[in-house]
């Protein structure tokens, strides 16, 4: 048997994180999706070209790092061109997590992607693992990790896919609820995998 692949996710304020950090303090590799699109953007050539063709030459600074602002102002109102977008950005995600994953030794590896269902990532695991916390613990957690409004989390919210939707699709479902602890989960999930391994 090969190795395991998981891929975390869960709404925004939900814990990612933290189901993340544990599994890496268990020496568990973790790829962080979002973190690893933001240096692919910059970094490999076929992406900002493709990226440069869509949205033009100035999304790009002359030292080559992404015009953030000007790119979120031409996507922002216009959901055919996010996706346009997205289906760049997501496949080199995918592609850039399988070739990482193959050079991991652990048995267990993980990506961490709060788009793991939308970008199509989950077609690249094994197994599927949603962190869930209720709505107004959510927000209030976004709020103060962002130092942003209500307003502000509840329209990222509005544009990420509805939480029941993906407790429905995942595999297993990680409470974080500011009641139930979360370590005990995680030891049991590893255990579940570890026994599907055998």
């Amino acid at each position: 048997m090969g190795k395991i692949l998981i891929g975390i996710t869960g709404g925004i304020g939900s814990g990612k994180t933290v189901v993340s950090d544990i599994l890496r303090v268990k020496e568990i590799p973790v790829y962080d999706a979002d973190n690893e699109s933001k240096r692919l953007i910059v970094s490999d050539d076929t992406l900002k070209s493709k990226l440069t063709q869509l949205l033009g030459d100035d999304i790009y600074f002359a030292d080559g790092s992404l015009n953030r602002k000007l790119m979120a102002s031409k996507i922002f109102h216009d959901k055919d061109l996010i996706t346009q977008v997205n289906q760049i950005i997501h496949p080199a995600v995918g592609r850039d997590f399988s070739c990482w994953a193959e050079k991991q030794k652990s048995p267990i590896v993980a990506t961490e992607c709060a788009l793991l269902f939308e970008s199509g990532l989950n077609k690249r695991i094994d197994y599927s693992i949603m962190v869930y916390a209720p709505l107004p613990i959510r927000i209030q957690r976004a709020m103060q990790r962002d130092n942003a409004t209500r307003e502000q989390i509840e329209a990222r919210i509005k544009n990420q896919m509805d939480d029941d939707k993906k407790r429905d699709l995942a595999d297993f479902v990680i409470m974080n609820d500011n009641r139930t602890a979360i370590l005990p989960q995680v030891n049991q999930l590893l255990s579940n995998l570890s026994n599907i391994q055998k």
